[in-house]
């Protein structure tokens, strides 16, 4: 379980296919403190550690990861956002994040306000349910108010800390981007569907 608040930037030294799944290794600030069999949160997908030294740690995406997330295309070199798992007890700044990526989502545009930065974003209408107007939403790891809520489209504001802090400085109109949805409306929307 995370909370959608990114805790540091990690870079991509290594990418290895074998199979059908891909190993990656990262280098961030936080790798020394890992260990293996722990859940962290890489631009919003929950990925197992694997192995970790003072440097880097390396996590595996299987098949049905690749298939619903933007990793298939990470490269070397590519900076990703990063969360460990919540600890009990801990304040839930931002809202509950499974790190299940539901889908891949699209950045339509991004433009400079004075004082914050508002994006656009399109995603598959299948999920159209889940997007609710100042509802909670988790972008490549981030959790963010959705607002201007279409029936496939939103838009996010994102103050300058969030921007620097973040992954999102470098996200440019055609990037794709992983989406998790809440996981309260899932569980209504679910529960409706059996009903």
């Amino acid at each position: 379980m995370f909370t959608g608040i990114i805790e540091a930037k990690g870079n991509i030294t290594r990418v290895v296919k074998e199979g059908t799944n891909i190993h990656f290794t990262v280098a961030s600030s936080i790798s020394k403190e890992l260990k293996v069999d722990q859940s962290v949160a890489h631009d919003g997908v929950c990925l197992t550690v694997t192995a970790c030294d003072e440097h880097t740690h390396t996590v595996t995406a299987v098949e049905e990861t690749l298939k619903k997330t933007n990793l298939a295309a990470w490269q070397e070199g590519r900076i990703i956002n990063l969360e460990r798992a919540m600890k009990l007890g801990d304040r839930l700044d931002g809202h509950i994040v499974q790190g299940h990526v539901d889908t891949r989502g699209t950045c339509l545009s991004r433009e400079t306000l004075e004082g914050s930065h508002l994006f656009r974003f399109e995603f598959p209408e299948a999920f159209a349910a889940l997007v609710i107007e100042k509802g909670s939403i988790c972008i490549n790891g981030v959790s963010l108010t959705a607002f201007e809520v279409g029936r496939n489209t939103f838009s996010v504001t994102i103050i300058p800390y969030t921007l620097e802090q973040t992954t999102f400085s470098d996200l440019q109109a055609g990037d794709a981007l992983n989406l998790e949805f809440d996981i309260l409306g899932k569980y209504m929307l679910r529960m409706k569907a059996v009903a």
